[in-house]
């Protein structure tokens, strides 16, 4: 299935009765992860099970499918950084895409216990918004910005 990469999540409708991190605004919010998602891997069906994206200015970005099924996709994506421990997936996505209803998850993702800053500024936004509202939008904001860098992830050669 191939998306239309002039989608834009500005006709994503939105309930005037719906608030931030209401059930109908986070429904809005899974509509624009897909859209965002599609700019950045546009065959989803067909993209290889692990793919980096490297790009001038930019970390290289990692996507791995975990899982694929008849209607859904799991997939995780990820900068990795290098440090005297190791190796740390940061930030560190799970993310469930619905293709059938068009919508995209974060199911998980790591906490940044790397930044301090960050994880002080997750603690108070999940008090305020909640886990899954959080997770999505820093999904949204972080799809956006991999797209503005230059990242893609084209679907494998048709054999």
């Amino acid at each position: 299935m191939s998306i239309d990469l002039t989608a834009s999540d500005v006709n994503c409708p939105v309930s005037w009765r719906s608030r931030p991190g209401s059930f109908v605004s986070l429904m809005s919010l899974y509509e624009s992860n897909y859209i965002r998602l599609a700019w950045l891997v546009p065959d989803l069906e067909r993209a290889a099970a692990t793919q980096i994206s490297v790009v001038d200015g930019d970390c290289p970005l990692h996507l791995a499918v975990e899982e694929r099924s008849r209607y859904t996709t799991t997939l995780r994506l990820t900068y990795v950084f290098d440090d005297e421990a190791g190796s740390l997936a940061d930030p560190d996505l799970l993310i469930r895409v619905y293709r059938d209803a068009r919508l995209a998850e974060v199911q998980a993702c790591a906490r940044w216990h790397r930044h301090a800053l960050l994880e002080s500024l997750r603690s108070q936004l999940a008090r305020d918004l909640g886990d899954r509202w959080l997770r999505n939008i820093m999904l949204n904001k972080w799809l956006d910005y991999c797209v503005e860098r230059g990242h893609h992830f084209p679907a494998l050669a048709a054999t």
